[in-house]
């Protein structure tokens, strides 16, 4: 159940009979404690429109709200703010339902998720991080509020870094050893191409012929795609990613069809020529779609050597997810210096009917990581960090930590142990900021065992576990119900209770970090549960419904946490 969905519509009913016309509660989780469980801000905006003395208003709506069986105790505060404290029996009865604490949607969409999305002929850098894990979390909370997710892996497969590496294998002959590195060879091949302007147009030339189907072109370029893929593949099962070649839907698989965008652009009178290349110019509003001297941005869709560009591939890719995939909703998790270039593709795509009407586009642009100069992440030789490496380190720095404080504990469990904590440290690191930020990567602090990283919420999951260890208790045979007497009883069951309105608020803004503070806010309150009120040693009643609290907050803790794509452990 969505606590603060069910108080604003009973707010809300009550406003509307008050004023005659709808309004909005603005129902949030109160700021401080002494406000109650939640908030209600929204009778203030209203009283101004219909010019009403907001506190006499607030006093008629609590008078007309069907607050009886939710609600504790209510007060207005201030000018007109509505406090409001959920009541024990309400807050019990709903943890002591059967079942889990989320309930799925009852309209379900089919979402289309873009993410990941790595350039191939190279290994995967910590540039892919973002795109990778933000959008895995995002694919796994509309799974499990019950969406169809379709996840679509549109890796960069096509374009003149292929061109560049299949003439550099032409011309030194190599053989399937060097293409093993493929990271080396990718290197040699870019530095030709930069030195040399008549192998840097022979590689263009190269990419034509690719797009044209070139039978011998088309086999070189194929094994370098089945290199690169193998090398995603592994770290995607190492990230703990659910990207499986299944989800591959590369931009080549769009290249039969560019002709054929383009041919719809021309017939809907939507082309314009300029400089011999092929463009849409938008209208826009106010300077969305001109440059800095006012001049209209074109959005080129083929080349006047009549090669096709990202703009032309990503069309095609929206209309294969309108009208093949019947996409709902379709989200695209770039960096954010991508932001024109989707406002572009979004807008074009809408003016030739490439997408479906109601069928919502959306860019989920992210920041950059950071080293702690303020500059890209990026090596001391100053080279792009690839993935592996930094989930080798983090893997070897959580081994440090568990070596030292666990040393009990057999070498294997200690192995395994480390890699949960350090895959999930620079997970949660990045999860937990707002994606729409800069971060700065510090090793420090993502492995602290305090503060808002993984491995605080994964030590509360495993001191929730040494409870019912120490106790010897079969969590699966609890069977008291829960009462939430105490203080810190009731501000861990109202916290348990707002997990759907966190994934809900998670899936409609596209904001992991919602989640993240939830379970961090959630594990907190458990602390605080935990000092205030005896668990083992309290009396029978009492004893059996802690434990039940301990128990939907474990479960609570591992499910987020499996959400964010992290594991958990028993032991730390």
């Amino acid at each position: 159940m969505n606590l603060r969905n069910l108080v604003a519509e009973r707010l809300e009913a009550a406003l509307e009979a008050s004023l005659g016309e709808p309004a909005s509660a603005i129902v949030q989780p109160a700021s401080k404690r002494e406000f109650g469980d939640y908030q209600a801000n929204g009778v203030m905006g209203a009283a101004k429109r219909s010019r009403r003395n907001p506190r006499e208003l607030a006093e008629t709506v609590l008078k007309q709200a069907d607050l009886l069986d939710v609600a504790e105790k209510t007060e207005i505060a201030g000018p007109g703010f509505i406090n409001i404290t959920l009541s024990e029996d309400f807050l019990a009865g709903l943890l002591n339902r059967s079942g889990a604490l989320l309930t799925p949607t009852s309209k379900p969409e089919t979402i289309v998720i873009d993410y990941s999305s790595p350039n191939l002929a190279k290994e995967m850098h910590v540039g892919h991080l973002r795109s990778t894990i933000i959008g895995d979390a995002m694919a796994r909370v509309l799974t499990a509020l019950g969406h169809r997710v379709i996840r679509q892996n549109h890796v960069g497969d096509w374009g003149t870094q292929f061109g560049m590496l299949i003439t550099y294998l032409n011309e030194t002959g190599s053989d399937s050893d060097l293409l093993a590195d493929l990271e080396s060879f990718y290197r040699q091949a870019k530095a030709r191409f930069d030195a040399d302007p008549e192998f840097a147009e022979r590689s263009r030339q190269s990419v034509v012929s690719l797009q044209a189907g070139d039978p011998e072109i088309r086999t070189q370029w194929r094994r370098f795609i089945d290199i690169s893929l193998s090398h995603c593949q592994n770290t995607y099962e190492r990230l703990g990613v659910l990207l499986t070649p299944d989800d591959v839907q590369a931009e080549s698989a769009y290249n039969d069809d560019l002709p054929q965008v383009v041919s719809d652009l021309e017939a809907q009178g939507l082309l314009r020529d300029s400089e011999g290349a092929r463009c849409v110019f938008l209208d826009g509003s106010a300077n969305e779609f001109k440059g800095k001297g006012g001049e209209p941005l074109p959005v080129i869709v083929q080349k006047s050597d009549g090669g096709y560009l990202y703009a032309t591939t990503d069309l095609a890719a929206v209309r294969h997810r309108a009208r093949v995939l019947k996409a709902d909703r379709v989200i695209y998790l770039t960096d954010a210096r991508q932001a024109l270039h989707f406002r572009q593709i979004f807008a074009v795509a809408e003016k030739a009917g490439f997408s479906r009407p109601q069928m919502r586009l959306e860019h989920h642009p992210f920041g950059a990581m950071l080293g702690k100069d303020g500059k890209p992440f990026k090596t001391r030789a100053g080279s792009v960090v690839k993935l592996t490496e930094l989930l080798d380190e983090a893997q070897a720095r959580a081994l440090d930590i568990v070596n030292a404080k666990s040393p009990e504990l057999d070498e294997t469990q200690r192995r395994e142990i480390a890699r949960v904590i350090g895959i999930g440290a620079v997970k949660y690191a990045d999860l937990s900021k707002n994606r729409t930020s800069d971060y700065v990567f510090d090793w420090d602090q993502m492995l602290a065992l305090e503060g808002n990283t993984a491995p605080y919420l994964l030590y509360a999951y495993t001191r929730i576990k040494s409870i019912f260890r120490r106790g010897e208790i079969d969590e699966t045979k609890l069977d008291m119900p829960v009462s939430v007497a105490d203080p810190a009883e009731h501000a861990l069951a109202v916290q348990l209770l707002r997990f759907q309105e966190t994934l809900e608020q998670v899936a409609e803004e596209g904001f992991p970090h919602f989640l993240c503070a939830f379970l961090f806010d959630l594990a907190t309150q458990f602390m605080r549960f935990y000092e205030a009120c005896p668990i083992l040693s309290a009396d029978s009643h009492s004893r059996g419904s802690r434990l039940q609290l301990c128990r939907h907050t474990a479960d609570t803790l591992k499910a987020g946490l499996g959400l964010l794509g992290i594991e958990t452990v028993e032991r730390m």
